[in-house]
């Protein structure tokens, strides 16, 4: 196993894979959840990512689903010591912004849902700037004071909004955020590299990616047109935006590197995400468990800097 990374200047460390808890109460019932979450612990991992919106968006559903079933696992599994519970504010309707009196309100609901006491990693899901960074800085400190929330991270801010709520926080003595989630992977790397990676390098954070397998793409499962017919209306969109000459030649590159380490492309797609300076844990979802071991396995794969070499070619936009 990889040793655990710093989340940041937190003193908090996960292992170098966080579990996507946005299947939970979605495409994972809740004894599916109960399994996937027992053999996550079981195989070393530790950070587990959700939201207050998560799953929303499912037919009959309100929101706060994958809270409520990753609190009654805890309760259920008396695990909370094993594990960070990463959650966010922000982006669902009944709880939207970060004003103050939204994120006062907004954790102790997603406390009650999560079954516990702390809250080891807030984020704030998207930026709202409609409040001003200070107030919504000063809101995060008191719940670390209070000790709802050990540290702070944010999820979806341009380096410019992010550099300046990191230059808040300094000079307002405030808790800074620690953590940044942005999307990011093999195929979708030139937003993140070229305007987050830098003050993601020079504050020292720890990025949580999501997408880290661009919708499934960087599984292999989508390699035709007709791989999309079989499947849902996402998956014909995954198609239509990375079926085209570089995302074969990304897809090429993975199954030669992958057959020469007896992988997977999956688990090669992760492995170069693990690689990247700044990396603490891409964020991975699965619905089965065997789904999840071919995921966990990644964290074992050590690619060789030819290999790196090799994917960062394959995928570099101006690649001929």
């Amino acid at each position: 196993m990889i040793s655990p990374r710093p989340l940041g200047r937190s003193g908090l460390q996960a292992q170098p894979i966080a579990f996507g808890g946005n299947v939970f109460g979605w495409s994972a019932d809740e004894r599916a959840s109960f399994a996937l979450l027992d053999a996550f612990v079981e195989a070393g991992f530790n950070l587990i990512d959700t939201a207050d919106a998560y799953s929303a968006w499912v037919p009959g559903n309100h929101g706060g689903e994958s809270e409520t079933i990753i609190g009654r696992w805890l309760k259920h599994s008396s695990k909370r010591d094993k594990v960070l519970i990463a959650t966010k504010v922000a982006k669902w309707k009944e709880r939207p912004g970060l004003s103050p009196e939204n994120i006062a309100a907004a954790v102790e609901d997603s406390l009650r849902r999560l079954q516990t006491d702390v809250i080891d990693l807030y984020q704030a899901h998207e930026d709202d700037e409609s409040t001003p960074l200070e107030a919504t800085l000063a809101a995060f400190g008191r719940l670390i004071e209070q000790g709802k929330v050990r540290a702070i991270g944010a999820s979806n801010y341009s380096a410019a909004r992010l550099r300046d709520a990191l230059g808040v926080s300094q000079q307002y003595h405030l808790p800074r955020y620690e953590t940044l989630q942005p999307e990011y992977n093999l195929y979708d790397r030139a937003g993140y590299e070229r305007e987050l990676a830098p003050v993601v390098a020079e504050h020292g954070l720890g990025v949580i990616s999501y997408y880290s397998l661009a919708s499934g793409f960087l599984t292999g499962k989508y390699r035709t047109a007709a791989d999309a017919d079989k499947s849902s209306a996402r998956g014909q969109a995954v198609v239509k935006q990375y079926l085209n000459a570089r995302g074969l030649r990304i897809l090429a590159t993975l199954d030669d590197i992958a057959a020469k380490h007896s992988a997977t492309p999956t688990q090669v797609s992760l492995a170069w995400l693990i690689a990247q300076p700044g990396i603490a844990a891409p964020i991975a979802s699965a619905t089965s468990v065997e789904q999840l071991k071919d995921l966990l396995a990644a964290a074992r794969l050590s690619l060789s800097a030819e290999e790196l070499a090799q994917l960062d070619k394959a995928s570099a936009e101006d690649a001929g």
